[in-house]
């Protein structure tokens, strides 16, 4: 089953069973993947968003807009909103793969650099590429980037 078809199963199921939240949240989810649809189909690309990566690298740019909003949330004192951010989080990151944790991220790292025989800064671009290829949705490109530049530096 794609991940398209799974998502619209889970709303049918969250309606069925009145859960609010993921209601709200699927069909926001939803929604983002019909706009980036149009928005392809108007730059040109004749095909829909890719079907799982492309999804994938959506939800993680989800995810970043809610914990940016979370920690909004929390320094303005509306524990509310921020709860309902930590929710629609948990959701999308539901049809995310694993996120690596730390160690895992390094040693990937690690295992990309000994791969593309990278010795320096220089190499961080490719190093960065066979990264977003290999671990797309599954770690933070931006966390990626400072622990290669530790391993190379």
């Amino acid at each position: 089953m794609s991940l398209r078809a799974k998502i619209n199963d889970d709303l049918k199921t969250a309606m069925k069973a009145g859960d609010k939240r993921r209601i709200s949240t699927l069909r926001l989810v939803n929604a983002a993947i019909k706009d980036k649809d149009i928005n392809s189909r108007t730059d040109g690309h004749d095909s829909l968003l890719t079907p799982d990566p492309g999804l994938i690298d959506l939800f993680a740019k989800m995810v970043k807009q809610r914990q940016e909003s979370l920690g909004m949330y929390e320094q303005g004192g509306r524990p509310e909103l921020a709860q309902q951010e930590r929710e629609e989080m948990e959701i999308i990151q539901s049809y995310m793969p694993k996120q690596l944790s730390d160690d895992e991220a390094k040693k990937a790292v690690a295992a990309v650099i000994a791969a593309v025989g990278a010795s320096s800064v220089k190499d961080m671009g490719k190093v960065m590429a066979e990264l977003k290829a290999k671990y797309a949705g599954q770690m933070d490109m931006a966390k990626a980037g400072g622990i290669v530049k530790g391993l190379l530096g």
